[in-house]
């Protein structure tokens, strides 16, 4: 007889729905068919373990299991309870007649007891977006998969349980969400605040416009000057997710089986920090099935990258693209894959191998051309996409001990809010421009417009300093962001003399 049932492939941050069809007739030998992989192939081995622990039993005639459409490869061990519930009903040992209404997947221990897998919640969206009615799967995953609206997510922790519910012998309650509560409910709770940061004001000074005009930063100082715990809380005061934002950036997570157990819906924006012996690979994504890397896990966040020269240089350079497109294409011989990845690059450095190159105090014991070859590790088409570089210095031990309250992220957080706001209705026409830093060359001409005393200052800044070319776009961009936080249509010149002082690593000559 013939049984069928319905799955789902997850590929990229998309899913695509698979039937599953078992045969059994006459003859010998188990089959399956359909492009799937070894984890897939081995599921006959628990599903039957699981047959014969439950007391039915396993065909000992020809079974054919096809993994329909046959052209996309299947890969995981997530459709084991889907094949097992289609052998019992092909075998009529089981009596099924609603299969078509849901979409099942889950892997089966060899005592029958499901495992979490990865992928719900864009296979739940898949499920909701064909019309099905429910989706049946492990237990420890109906929380993330419940947070999709009109659809039924029923969890169970055993194959009878899916058995029983489906043969009518018991009411499982679907388990209701609501996401829009859980959404506000964790919105904007992160440990790091600015409040707790002493001295650095112009860091956080330069991350404030870097937050408000989606700019890349990078930061260059000595060893204990605060780098690291200022990056971390920069994500504090850039704009709450949106919904639709937080969904997106949960897919990727789900994805990548990296959304913990406690949380179903991903409300904060996310701070990625790889090790600098991280792989190209591994920061961008890839692999046979291709999986989202780093860049894809900060999607809507912050990518921080502690001591940038120590990267490999080929892991550096697989980032430019991406930072321009932001988004990164996995291309392989049968498939192709979009992981999208607009997230804020922020870095930090040491001003050359001792770290006290330009110490107000230590001296630097670096021999002559050390400090440019150092700084030479990290190109120029690199740091060409960022637009903030910031000298970071000790702080001192009177800052340290001063009791003078420091400014909290949420009062930061209310003027990026504002800047952005007024950048939104700038781009209002354009969907794919929604801050200063995303404008291409042609935009920033219409956008930024400069006096002739702006014009001035711009043009001795650019002489006296010997700034590059590349560093005039990135000025005028930087400075529409001090304009938009101080609430002002034009861009004066104090907004240019502001930005200009963010340009340190364009200087000529700054590394002596």
């Amino acid at each position: 007889m013939l049984a069928k049932c319905y799955g789902s492939a997850v590929y990229g941050v998309n899913a695509y729905t698979i039937a599953i069809e078992v045969n059994v007739g006459q003859g010998t030998k188990f089959f399956m068919v359909g492009l799937p992989d070894s984890a897939v192939k081995e599921s006959q081995q628990r599903v039957e373990s699981v047959i014969k622990h439950l007391e039915f039993k396993m065909p000992r005639q020809k079974v054919i299991v096809n993994l329909a459409p046959a052209d996309i490869r299947k890969e995981g061990s997530s459709y084991d309870l889907a094949i097992a519930l289609c052998i019992l009903s092909a075998t009529d040992q089981i009596k099924v007649k609603n299969f078509e209404d849901y979409v099942i997947m889950g892997e089966l221990s060899l005592d029958g007891y499901l495992s979490p897998i990865k992928g719900v919640l864009p296979i739940a969206i898949e499920a909701r977006k064909q019309g099905f009615k429910g989706l049946i799967l492990p237990k420890e995953n109906e929380q993330e998969a419940a947070i999709v609206n009109n659809l039924e997510v029923f969890g169970v922790s055993h194959i009878n349980e899916a058995i029983d519910f489906l043969e009518g012998k018991n009411n499982l309650q679907p388990l209701s969400v609501n996401t829009r509560e859980i959404f506000m409910h964790n919105i904007n709770h992160y440990e790091a605040d600015f409040s707790n940061v002493q001295g650095q004001e112009n860091i956080k000074r330069a991350m404030e416009i870097a937050a408000a005009g989606g700019h890349n930063l990078i930061m260059i100082g000595p060893p204990g000057a605060g780098k690291t715990m200022l990056a971390k809380r920069l994500a504090s005061i850039l704009p709450p997710l949106t919904l639709h934002e937080a969904l997106e950036t949960t897919k990727i997570h789900s994805v990548a089986g990296k959304l913990s157990k406690s949380s179903s819906l991903i409300s904060n924006r996310p701070f990625r920090s790889p090790h600098h012996t991280i792989s190209d690979v591994a920061l961008v994504g890839g692999g046979g099935i291709p999986q989202p890397g780093e860049i894809s896990l900060a999607h809507n966040g912050v990518l921080f990258l502690d001591e940038l020269p120590e990267f490999k240089r080929t892991v550096l350079e697989v980032m430019r693209q991406p930072l321009e497109e932001r988004r990164v294409t996995i291309s392989r011989a049968k498939v192709s894959v979009d992981f999208p990845s607009n997230f804020m690059l922020v870095a930090s450095m040491n001003p050359c191998p001792c770290g006290f190159y330009n110490h107000p105090e230590k001296e630097c014991v670096c021999g002559p051309g050390i400090v440019q070859r150092y700084l030479n590790k990290v190109s120029g088409p690199l740091l060409d996409r960022i637009d903030l570089h910031v000298e970071v210095t000790p702080v001192s031990f009177d800052e340290m001990i001063s009791n003078r309250k420091a400014e909290s992220s949420s009062e930061i957080r209310e003027r990026v809010i504002k800047a952005r706001e007024v950048q939104s209705e700038r781009f209002k026409d354009n969907e794919e421009i929604y801050s200063n830093a995303m404008m291409p060359p042609q935009m920033v001409k219409e956008v930024c417009h400069i006096s002739d005393a702006g014009r001035t200052l711009l043009k001795t800044a650019m002489e006296k300093l010997r700034l590059s070319a590349r560093a005039y776009d990135r000025i005028l961009k930087v400075s529409r962001t001090i304009a938009d936080l101080a609430e002002s249509n034009e861009i004066k010149t104090e907004h240019l003399a502001e930005a200009i002082q963010f340009r340190s690593l364009d200087r000529e000559g700054w590394a002596g």
